[in-house]
């Protein structure tokens, strides 16, 4: 697979998100560990999780969990994939999404990260989400901190806008490496983001770029100039939607969401489909 940047880590241009193998409705750990094992396969050496991707307290840190134990039975060398995980996101158990920006808590998150996955330092740490009850830069400067003392190898920031990209890159010195952001044809929003993190050289990941979980089978029905492009290509709706991203700007890095294996090596073929100005320019405006 063709490779991107994230800092001065090489990565396959499409990686994978590994949210919908732990929370509500995720399948049985032997069909994740497949689905994980086919994307190593495929030549995804990006990997992203956050703490909050499980289904309650006594659950915390499963996707972490999981994605330790995968690439740990995994036959061929994983010395080239980076795992990022999140902080900030805080799931209680009562099916909410709650927030915590403390300083304190991403510290202890860190922490807790640190043992889930077995290693020393955490190859990218992302600050989840802005907590509108703690100040944005109280809550980079623990990841400033983090990055100093080498507890994280690289810092990123996710639900991010320009200002507060800005305000990160400064606040780590310009070592924001990654904006993790909502994108894909339904939420165009965070095209200033994407935008910016190009101008900077930032690794910009869209999430759930198929349109998340309970939309990605019918992106194609959904979005019909993207069903027209795959016809005429011979390819599904969800590489073209993926090919688009990656035509956008040599910093974005997919991270389609799967908890099968067979979808994971679908979105990992939108790395060799290169469209035409004319295809880009008719998936645009849909």
């Amino acid at each position: 697979m063709q490779t991107r940047r994230i800092g001065d880590v090489a990565v396959g241009a499409i990686g994978l998100g590994a949210m919908p193998m732990s929370i509500e409705g995720r399948p049985d750990e032997q069909r994740s560990i497949a689905t994980i094992h086919a994307a190593l396969d495929a030549g995804v050496t990006l990997i992203d999780t956050a703490d909050a991707y499980h289904l309650g307290p006594a659950d915390a840190g499963h996707n972490e969990s999981l994605i330790a134990n995968a690439v740990a039975s995994y036959g061929g060398d994983t010395s080239d994939v980076l795992i990022a995980t999140k902080g900030g996101h805080v799931r209680p158990g009562d099916g909410l999404w709650t927030l915590n920006g403390r300083p304190e808590h991403l510290r202890d998150a860190v922490e807790a990260s640190l043992k889930r996955l077995g290693v020393e330092a955490i190859g990218l740490y992302q600050f989840h989400r802005p907590d509108p009850n703690t100040p944005y830069a109280d809550s980079i400067g623990a990841l400033r901190d983090l990055l100093d003392a080498g507890k994280i190898r690289m810092a990123g920031i996710s639900n991010a806008d320009p200002d507060q990209i800005r305000q990160a890159n400064e606040i780590l010195g310009g070592r924001l490496v990654s904006v993790q952001n909502q994108f894909s044809p339904a939420f165009r929003s965070s095209e200033p983001e994407l935008a910016l993190c190009a101008e900077l050289g930032i690794a910009f990941l869209p999430w759930s770029p198929l349109g998340g979980i309970s939309n990605a089978a019918e992106l194609g029905s959904r979005f019909a100039v993207f069903a027209e492009v795959a016809r005429e290509r011979g390819v599904s709706p969800q590489q073209v939607c993926l090919a688009w991203m990656l035509a956008k700007a040599p910093t974005v890095i997919p991270i389609p969401g799967s908890s099968r294996p067979e979808t994971i090596r679908d979105s990992v073929g939108a790395a060799d489909l290169e469209l035409s100005a004319e295809e880009l320019a008719r998936l645009d405006p849909a």
